[in-house]
């Protein structure tokens, strides 16, 4: 890998403006970490992974800044930095995945407890952390569908390589020539590694499932699913539930497929959550719920953050992501909740 004060001679664009380039270094690195953090997220599956990257990328971009000053476009040094720093992350590993990456659905009658380490999974994001909070609506929407944990996954699928080509042109909009040269290779590669990508996310019904826009319709589907969950209502619930919807649980490798599966699940194995509450938080571009279960010591503790993926006026999937000590302070929860 090229040293980071080599990586600001082959970069050809524009320096920024002035008045930006007199401010503290430090200041000028900041003003990116969010979309970086975003764009390492893509590429690795994990936002305390992305978040290590971006830390790092913030380094060497620190150390280095010194040879790069005035040469080149700040943003496109850092994401070239950024990118080796995934690319050598990556390197001679298996990208992370979702349980229905890896085996077929169980029953309620065959489920089994076995769990798999942390990095196998595609782990959930904070918007806050992985999207600009301000922007072009139309990018800003682009940008909220490219964190779903579905296209997130599909994209583990690729090769490192044509993971970042893709992520660069058509997440973020980088023209053919200017990936070429921050990969330092040809527009020809390119233009391939993008036509191979594509084909994979083709073939991906899952990421190709157009989503619901948060309208007015969405936040009530979802208000209807907290009232039928706290009340355990199941068969209400069941009623907002795909007839193919999938419940899967990492760190579990077992997951299920169909309301019916899922209704049983609750009344069966799953019904602890009786009694749950339900928090409101934004994670992977849409809303999500944190759930707390009756604590046997009185009040509500942290069982799962719950990602919902819906289309077509129903749910067709929920994620129920059980590391609850790293990811609600992640996402600033509560440790508990107080008896009402």
């Amino acid at each position: 890998m090229a040293d980071v004060a080599d990586v600001a001679d082959v970069i050809t664009e524009k320096p920024e403006k002035p008045e930006e380039s007199e401010q503290p270094v430090e200041l000028q690195l900041e003003r990116y970490r969010t979309e970086l953090t975003g764009y390492c997220y893509r590429m690795l599956g994990s936002v305390f992974e992305a978040e290590d990257a971006v830390q790092e990328t913030m380094i060497r971009a620190w150390r280095g800044h010194r040879g790069f000053e005035g040469r080149a476009a700040l943003r496109s040094w850092l994401y070239r930095i950024a990118t080796n720093v995934c690319l050598d992350a990556l390197n001679g590993r298996n990208g992370r995945a979702r349980p229905m990456d890896l085996a077929g659905p169980v029953t309620v009658a065959t489920a089994h407890g076995t769990q798999l380490p942390e990095v196998t999974w595609i782990g959930p994001a904070p918007d806050g952390r992985v999207l600009p909070e301000t922007g072009d609506p139309a990018e800003v929407a682009a940008q909220r569908e490219s964190v779903k944990l579905a296209f997130v996954a599909a994209l583990q699928r690729l090769a490192p390589r044509q993971r970042a080509v893709l992520i660069l042109r058509e997440v973020l909009g980088w023209r053919a020539a200017e990936v070429a040269e921050l990969l330092g290779v040809t527009v020809a590669s390119v233009n391939s590694a993008m036509q191979r990508a594509r084909a994979v996310l083709a073939s991906d019904t899952a990421a190709a499932r157009p989503a619901a826009a948060l309208d007015e319709a969405h936040r009530s589907l979802l208000d209807r699913y907290v009232r039928a969950f706290e009340a355990y209502d199941m068969d209400g619930l069941a009623a907002l539930l795909h007839e193919d919807v999938t419940l899967n649980m990492p760190p579990y490798s077992m997951w299920l497929c169909g309301r019916e599966e899922i209704r049983a699940w609750m009344l069966g194995p799953g019904h602890g959550c009786r009694g749950s509450r339900l928090l409101r938080v934004t994670a992977n571009g849409g809303p999500a719920l944190a759930q707390y279960r009756p604590s046997p010591e009185g009040g509500h503790e942290p069982w799962s953050l719950i990602v919902p993926e819906v289309s077509g006026g129903r749910i067709t999937g929920l994620t129920n992501f059980l590391d609850t000590d790293v990811l609600f302070p992640l996402f600033g929860l509560p440790a508990r909740l107080p008896a009402e």
